[in-house]
């Protein structure tokens, strides 16, 4: 008998909760690895002790297979003039809150390619898996965490970016439909996006890999995971589909937004963070779709959005709040975890017959 990829990981079913940065906590993971699914942690926005922290928790909360994220963006030098353009048209936002806009923006998530800190510490604590988001490391780091017996998937948000991660040697692709919540994964934000969906991208790169291949975007329930498999995902990634889980860290701006109307209407935008990410819309987002201006990139815009944020939930407003969620937010469903991860598993079973 053949052994599958999802059987060769120790999982008992083909589904990785996504690592939602900010959202995803160790008890979250952790009820997934129960289930018989990857239990993901988002450990682009910490340090290395910080990330070593979350690692060991869900261990300790009996996680299994466990993947840990990081962010591989190429780190940007703002031009300060345009971030002061930016903050300039950020200021009458603040001023709501009685509050006024940074005088200047840091990096304030560092790239995993230039912080040998958590290379040394994925290399010491061997995580099961550790996913890259945003791009790829030199060959070194690749080659130290595949010697340390760590798994490695990369997202590809199409077929060059797919090819990179194989060359690379990538163990398997996420391939990040448009449909996905939260920041696309392309490698140059400035590059041309085919925004293919989900289903367009995997029948596109199918054909070119033998790797194992995550689908990832749009998957609310069973009957949207088994079309992925049955086009030939190894595995499905779903993100969305856990935010209102009692696990997860997202506040009650998060859960009421997304069972609004406003769940129904996802889109991108660049104004919270400088990357392409899709949203619920809100304040935020209406204010950077109208203003025309160019963002001072990536995570630099991010601490200007932080700031307004936190002016914002100060006064009780959660309408500029960073609310990620994928296309399919509006059939986001309220239970526990390991309740959904059982609906999951059954749906799957019974739409592939």
């Amino acid at each position: 008998m053949t052994t599958t990829f999802a059987q060769r990981l120790g999982l008992t079913c083909p589904i990785i909760q996504a690592p939602m940065a900010g959202v995803a906590t160790p008890e979250l993971a952790a009820a997934v690895c129960h289930a018989g699914g990857m239990g993901s942690l988002g450990l682009g926005s910490v340090d290395a002790e910080g990330a070593r922290a979350a690692i060991r928790k869900a261990r300790d909360l009996g996680a299994t297979c466990l993947n840990a994220n990081f962010f591989c963006h190429q780190p940007e030098v703002p031009d300060q003039t345009v971030t002061q353009a930016w903050l300039a048209a950020m200021a009458p936002e603040f001023a709501r809150f009685d509050a006024e806009p940074p005088t200047e923006l840091h990096e304030i998530y560092q790239s995993f390619l230039t912080d040998p800190a958590r290379i040394d510490m994925l290399l010491r604590e061997r995580p099961d898996v550790v996913s890259l988001h945003f791009g790829l490391p030199e060959a070194s780091v690749i080659k130290a965490l595949k010697d340390a017996d760590i798994t490695l998937f990369a997202s590809a948000t199409n077929a060059a970016e797919a090819r990179a991660c194989e060359a690379a040697g990538i163990d398997a692709i996420v391939l990040q439909g448009t449909e996905a919540g939260g920041h696309r994964g392309c490698f140059d934000p400035e590059a041309a996006d085919d925004h293919l969906s989900t289903l367009d991208l995997l029948a596109q790169v199918r054909p070119l890999t033998d790797l194992p291949l995550v689908a990832a975007g749009g998957m609310m329930d069973g009957a949207d995971c088994a079309r992925a498999l049955n086009a030939g995902a190894d595995l499905v990634q779903l993100g969305t589909a856990f935010i209102l889980c009692p696990e997860t860290s997202a506040d009650a701006g998060y859960r009421t937004a997304l069972t609004s109307a406003a769940a129904h209407n996802t889109n991108f935008t660049t104004a919270l963070s400088g990357r392409p990410a899709r949203a619920l819309p809100n304040a935020f987002t209406a204010w950077g779709a109208d203003n025309g201006l160019k963002t001072p990139g990536y995570p630099h815009t991010y601490d200007a959005g932080k700031a307004l944020m936190a002016a914002a939930k100060a006064k009780g407003d959660h309408s500029y709040s960073a609310h990620w969620a994928g296309q399919g937010a509006a059939r986001a469903r309220a239970m526990p975890a390991s309740e959904l991860m059982a609906a999951l598993t059954c749906e799957i079973t019974v739409a592939q017959g």
